[in-house]
């Protein structure tokens, strides 16, 4: 797509509601594919006789989510937004039909390939769609865009993990990811619809320019050490959660049809709790509160796992599990964006927000074997202490974000 020539007059863009309501389709279209890996392969896997050490090995591909970055720049040159967004889509559908009629049973090497095909694909994507995102909105209005992407995001992770497995209850497994395919060609479809945006010449910026910027923010390295350990324990508990719900004797219909329904709607509240608590007490103030409710809940499931084997029990620890990390999700965020240059938002946002997906893939790498070594109670309790290390950086981040505002007057 050509560059607007400065001389010619700004197309005028579109009301609001129709700007997020396209925002909308392609965040669903962005949680779609990782919750079918992070949320239904593991049940797949797991009725079919996974192991938790193989089924751990699953959060390794959280990996290209992390490297995202990498190719960014590929993205941000080449095509428009829309082309990326569909192609992408495209790819995803056809390897979810493929993935429904895969031998699961012995963990053939052709699952592998596959699902890091839909995480590359899933990960360009996401840069396609939050350059969208940020292109096609203002500074004022990003807050409500981003409310409405989370949103929605979450709603797709929870369809993609709940829906499809109720319906793999009902049906078979191949026919839950056959009407996953077709939800995601249907969603392919509009995307060829999204509106066209304009290309601003800032938006072939080097890469390297916003990463030299962080890199000189005082105090850097304990927000890249809080970024990666301050959701260490959830990014340990989750890999385990669904196995356990398994385990446990909830079938498919209760795990997509009661677990996963609550566990969106606690996640939404527990990110909308967040966000008004952050706002209104504060960025550090929300990170030490709402991050040990967060915490708690690895205790939570440690709890269930060793004095009680009710079904009720376990549904209300997953209940719980979703609502505190949506609070601790709500502050999590917000401090990363306050970290990130305005100018260099995108990019630096990127990078900081990809040490999530590392810590998850690290996670998943010791996971299964700890969990099957030492039983889920005493996993889960090992998680709790998984994330009381970064309550000690949050003095340092305070100091640093005094230093940046200090830094910040001099230059002007």
């Amino acid at each position: 797509m050509a560059l607007t020539s400065p001389s010619q007059p700004s197309a005028v863009p579109a009301p609001l509601r129709v700007r997020l309501s396209w925002i909308a389709l392609i965040a669903f279209a962005s949680g779609f594919p990782f919750g079918l890996v992070n949320e239904a392969v593991p049940i797949y896997l797991r009725v079919h006789g996974a192991s938790l050490i193989d089924i751990g090995h699953l959060n390794k591909l959280a990996l290209p989510w992390s490297l995202k970055w990498l190719w960014a720049p590929l993205v941000d040159r080449h095509g428009s937004r829309r082309v990326w967004i569909a192609a992408c889509l495209a790819g995803i559908a056809g390897l979810t039909l493929a993935l429904g009629h895969l031998e699961v049973a012995s963990l053939g090497s052709g699952l592998w390939p596959l699902l890091i095909a839909v995480v590359v694909l899933s990960a360009t994507q996401d840069v396609a769609i939050d350059a969208y995102t940020i292109q096609s909105t203002t500074t004022r209005e990003l807050g409500v865009a981003n409310s409405v992407r989370i949103t929605l995001y979450r709603v797709a992770m929870l369809t993609a993990g709940g829906l499809l497995v109720w319906l793999a209850g009902r049906t078979s497994w191949p026919a839950s990811f056959t009407a996953g395919a077709a939800l995601l060609a249907v969603l392919t479809l509009g995307t060829l619809l999204l509106p066209a945006i304009e290309r601003s010449e800032g938006a072939a910026r080097s890469l390297w320019e916003p990463l030299r910027a962080l890199v000189k923010r005082p105090g850097i390295w304990a927000v890249v050490v809080f970024a990666l350990v301050f959701k260490f324990d959830i990014a340990a508990l989750e890999p385990m959660m669904r196995p356990f719900w398994v385990d446990r004797g909830l079938t498919l219909e209760e795990i997509g049809a009661v677990v996963t329904s609550g566990r969106l709607l606690a996640t939404v509240a527990g990110a909308a709790a967040g966000g008004v608590f952050t706002s209104r007490y504060g960025i550090f103030t929300g990170l030490w509160v709402l991050g040990l409710i967060q915490a708690l809940s690895s205790l939570g499931y440690w709890a269930t796992a060793g004095l009680s084997d009710a079904k009720s029990i376990v549904v209300l620890a997953a209940y719980f599990e979703s609502f505190a990390a949506g609070l601790g999700t709500a502050a999590y965020l917000a401090f990363l964006m306050s970290v990130c240059e305005k100018r260099y938002a995108a990019t630096q946002f990127a990078v900081l927000s990809a040490l999530l997906a590392l810590t998850r893939w690290f996670a998943g790498d010791f996971s299964g074997r700890w969990a099957e070594q030492v039983g889920y109670a005493n996993y889960f309790l090992l998680t709790f202490f998984l994330g009381l290390p970064a309550f000690a950086l949050i003095p340092r981040l305070r100091r640093a974000a005094a230093e940046n505002r200090v830094a910040a007057i001099e230059v002007k």
